[in-house]
């Protein structure tokens, strides 16, 4: 590791327009041109930050989040960042990593790519693969922020700027960070579907929800008018006409908290020995609840996460409303980690 030096991640855009200028002309950039000559402001964050609301007044008000992110970025840039620092910016064509060092202080140029004009210099050292690297250290330079200090991960890249080798390739199957990154994509996707349920389907419409999705599973249901429904929202069969067995009496709750056993036990009091009681929450089961339904075998709970589940086994097939409600696409994730732990 070089003494006192920062090693910074940039990314050249999101799609990689600003690739050419970085990797041709030998500069690492930042876009949010509106915000002019930055050297123009004064040198405290705060200077930044009311610049940048006064510049994005629609964004800073849709999202004032934005403006510190944003603001921040900037100012790290200006006044942060050193000359003899180093960058590491992943290329998108072609996958490559750039290891180099930064020569120059902070300019303002809008010559070759007018929408990135916040310019430094910089001497490129090493444009390695990404195979070079572990899944974790390819993670942490994926940051969705254009700038951002490299500190998990730094000591491989810092090996990597030193070292005078080729590295070798590093094996994904041994790579103990991909059980981490394949967990925290199918963690961040379940939670991004109960949000979405939660703000979107509260009370009544939920029970439209859950009969969808009980149609994508070859049920035939009738949902109950809003109002009060004696405990059951959703009706649930196979035949046209809903005389034949098994008939399932579903009760709905679009609440996030936990859910009782008196609430479970008027359910259960509503259905007879030829029906089935499923009951259906975004939240969570209590203890009591759990053990009164593992003793009625004509009882099913389902809590948020065997609701997402289940949304995930028949995403396809629901209703175009609740897809576009829920917007999702199919993506592999690695997985082999995953195996080798369990051998």
């Amino acid at each position: 590791m070089t003494k006192d030096a920062t090693l910074w991640g940039i990314h050249a855009g999101r799609t990689g327009d600003a690739d050419s200028l970085f990797l041709s002309q030998g500069v690492i950039a930042l876009g949010w041109h509106q915000m002019g000559d930055l050297k123009a402001l004064g040198p405290t964050r705060e200077d930044f930050k009311e610049h940048y609301a006064a510049t994005y007044l629609e964004a800073a008000k849709a999202k004032p989040g934005t403006v510190p992110t944003s603001a921040g970025q900037l100012f790290r840039f200006v006044y942060e960042m050193r000359i003899g620092d180093y960058v590491v910016y992943p290329s998108k064509h072609p996958k490559h990593v750039h290891l180099g060092r930064v020569t120059g202080d902070y300019q303002y140029s809008t010559l070759g790519e007018s929408h990135y004009p916040q310019r430094r210099k910089v001497e490129w050292l090493r444009h390695l693969p990404r195979t070079a690297f572990s899944q974790g250290a390819l993670y942490e330079i994926g940051s969705a922020l254009s700038l951002f200090a490299v500190r998990n991960y730094a000591d491989e890249f810092w090996a990597a700027i030193h070292s005078a080798q080729p590295l070798p390739v590093t094996p994904a199957a041994k790579d103990e960070t991909l059980a981490e990154v394949s967990q925290d994509i199918e963690e961040t996707t379940r939670d991004f579907i109960l949000k979405i349920l939660a703000q979107e389907t509260k009370g009544h419409p939920f029970a439209h929800f859950v009969g969808n999705l009980l149609t994508t599973m070859g049920y035939r249901v009738r949902v109950s008018p809003e109002g009060p429904d004696g405990g059951v929202d959703v009706l649930a069969h196979k035949d046209e006409l809903g005389f034949e067995p098994p008939i399932i009496k579903v009760q709905c709750k679009s609440t996030e908290g936990s859910v009782g056993d008196p609430l479970i036990s008027q359910l259960y009091g509503k259905v007879s020995p030829s029906e089935f009681g499923l009951f259906v929450t975004l939240g969570t089961f209590t203890n009591q609840a759990v053990q009164f339904a593992r003793t009625k075998s004509n009882l099913r709970l389902v809590d948020g996460d065997a609701l997402v589940e289940l949304v995930l086994e028949h995403y396809e097939a629901l209703d175009s409303k609740y897809k576009g409600m829920i917007p999702l696409r199919k993506a592999y994730i690695p997985e082999s980690a995953l195996q080798d732990e369990s051998e």
